[in-house]
């Protein structure tokens, strides 16, 4: 290669990682190339010379920054999409914030998402309001579960029972001042798996 910019060797270190930890599988050449802007040989000489220079690690197979390289392939990314309600059901427009890497050995594999929580009606489960709820998507739950439950177009995070007596979903609030939410129905949107704390 007569010359090789340093820009572009950023810009394709930066696709690679990019696309890594967004699908967690390397990009092929045809999507490096698409990110970037330039030729699929344009990239595939780069890639060349740049595995060369020990940038990256190429060998027309395994395509690897150091980053990529040292990555936990054990994980899953989940989304911060916006804040709950630990209250009255409020609604919330999904609002994503950011990505966040759950290792699977900690939160166990599975598809989640991560709502910020508002308001106290969860504080004696030990959820209080600005903590992020990783919550395990899914629409089944057993009794006492946390959950995430959608009542007409409404969110709420509370702890999940089937009232017997009342033929009813009863809605618990974790906070002793505060009465359960009684629904015919409610539409479950995950279940509750882990706090974590901000300070």
């Amino acid at each position: 290669m007569r010359y090789k910019s340093e820009k572009t060797m950023r810009e394709i270190v930066e696709a690679i990682e990019d696309y890594f930890f967004t699908h967690k599988e390397t990009p092929s050449i045809t999507e490096i190339a698409r990110a970037i802007g330039r030729s699929r040989s344009t990239v595939h000489a780069y890639l060349q010379e740049m595995s060369k220079l020990g940038q990256i690690h190429y060998d027309g197979v395994t395509l690897e920054t150091p980053v990529t390289s040292k990555a936990d392939s054990g994980y899953s990314l989940s989304p911060i999409i916006g804040s709950i309600a630990c209250g009255e059901p409020q609604y919330e427009e999904e609002n994503f914030e950011a990505y966040v890497a759950l290792p699977d050995a900690l939160f166990g594999p599975g598809e989640h998402f991560i709502l910020r929580a508002k308001g106290e009606s969860m504080i004696e489960a030990g959820i209080d309001p600005g903590d992020l709820v990783v919550v395990r998507k899914q629409n089944t739950a057993d009794e006492g579960d946390i959950v995430v439950a959608l009542v007409d177009n409404e969110t709420t995070l509370k702890r999940f029972y089937l009232d017997k007596e009342q033929k009813c979903v009863r809605l618990h609030p974790e906070n002793k001042t505060m009465k359960d939410i009684l629904v015919n129905s409610c539409y479950i949107q995950g279940v509750a798996q882990h706090v974590i704390k901000v300070l």
